[in-house]
């Protein structure tokens, strides 16, 4: 979402003094590995990233919630006693969000709503989702209540699954609410348990994030995201059938299976969920593999899962595009780089590369200039660092 041009280097606490109250920041991510697995109950591990949206919601007397937004022409007004249903527009993030709270029990007094925000739209970074914390956050502010950060996470994609009508997954939400600075995020997505894995130990802490957006708009609510999933969960249900209970090694979902199940039944399947099964059967792990990656400190190991992850992306999942795949076999052959791929809903959006620091300014002038010979695109890069999840004012201003 590209407008109040904050510091992409800026983390949440720097921007403190500069936040009113009842204003919730929360950031973008990137998913460094572990793609297409978190509907199937699988592993993920993304980082938060320093773009940012801000919720700001101010108490009124007007009997009616109000949204409006620096970054979008709309402006939605309800009634208290609503029973809204979908404009197809950016309020209904904050509508279904608020429609999830009041499921629960926690209905906030009239307000009106304003989002602004940095964060690349349609890039594969979460700006829906970053939009969705900030605005849980700030109304629960504006109620006086708290949630769990699994239950923000879980109440936010209820909202963008059932109201916006995106098959999203859980690790955007969770990701942007849990997230730790300095850190990845490991998430096992069927029981949302997670491990912060440092990412400064040994030879990584002189790698850095260099997040690369090709230009090339996606949009997870489209149809390309959606059929991939259902392919996916037709394979998981075919090897759910092949191996039902029980058995001494249960078999819940694909984040259970193994490869040598996916071959037995491949057969059952039809071969386009066949593929997108192996990818995610594959990528989780290679989740399992970069976890020793980082608990070793070796960017190396690392980068070589993701080479293979962007290849099981673009010949199993099949969600990439001639551009991207430029990008990362370009990124791959530049001095320094020790690993590239896809990252988030696929079809476009960016490329996440893990390059020693020392070689980060010149790999991205000789990344970017490569693209732009070849696409006459001129892409965005973004230098990251892991910060902090969603934030209130209140935690903000805490030392």
């Amino acid at each position: 979402m590209p407008s109040l041009q904050t510091d992409p280097q800026t983390g949440p606490k720097a921007a403190a003094s500069m936040l009113p109250a009842l204003r919730a920041l929360a950031p973008a991510r990137v998913n460094l590995l572990g793609e297409h697995t978190d509907y199937t109950g699988g592993l993920v591990l993304p980082m938060a990233i320093p773009f940012f949206t801000e919720a700001a919601v101010t108490p009124t007397q007007d009997a009616s919630y109000t949204f409006s937004s620096a970054l979008f022409p709309q402006t939605r007004t309800l009634a208290l006693d609503m029973e809204p249903t979908p404009a197809g527009d950016w309020t209904d993030y904050p509508v279904g969000v608020l429609l999830e709270l009041r499921r629960r029990g926690i209905v906030p007094p009239a307000f009106a709503l304003h989002l602004t925000g940095n964060v690349p739209f349609g890039a594969g970074l979460s700006s829906s989702a970053s939009v969705e914390v900030a605005i849980a956050f700030a109304l629960l502010a504006l109620a006086g209540r708290s949630l769990p950060a699994a239950e923000i996470a879980l109440l936010c994609r209820a909202a963008e699954n059932d109201f916006v009508h995106s098959p999203c997954g859980i690790m955007d939400q969770f990701a942007i609410t849990a997230a730790r600075a300095g850190h990845a995020l490991l998430l096992h997505t069927r029981d949302l348990t997670t491990e912060h894995l440092p990412l400064n130990r040994g030879e990584l802490a002189h790698a850095q994030v260099v997040v690369c957006n090709s230009m090339v708009r996606h949009s997870v609510a489209t149809g390309d995201y959606g059929l991939r999933r259902r392919e996916a969960e037709q394979g998981q249900a075919a090897l759910l059938d092949r191996f039902p209970p029980p058995r001494d090694l249960p078999l819940r979902d694909l984040g259970d299976a193994t490869l040598e199940q996916l071959e037995a039944a491949r057969a059952d399947m039809p071969h386009t969920a066949y593929l997108r099964c192996r990818h995610i059967v594959g990528e989780n792990a290679r989740v399992l593999l970069a976890r020793q990656a980082l608990l070793a400190g070796d960017p190396v190991a690392f980068g070589r899962l993701m080479l293979l992850s962007h290849s099981s992306q673009r010949d199993d999942f099949q969600c990439s595009c001639p551009e991207v795949d430029f990008l990362v076999e370009t990124a791959a052959s530049l001095p320094g780089c020790f690993g590239a791929r896809l990252t988030g809903g696929g079809f476009g959006g960016c490329t996440v590369n893990l390059v020693h620091r020392e070689h980060a300014a010149r790999f991205v002038t000789d990344l970017t200039a490569a693209y732009r010979e070849r696409f006459h695109i001129a892409a965005e890069t973004y230098l990251c660092d892991p910060v902090d999840g969603a934030l209130t004012r209140s935690q903000l201003t805490t030392p």
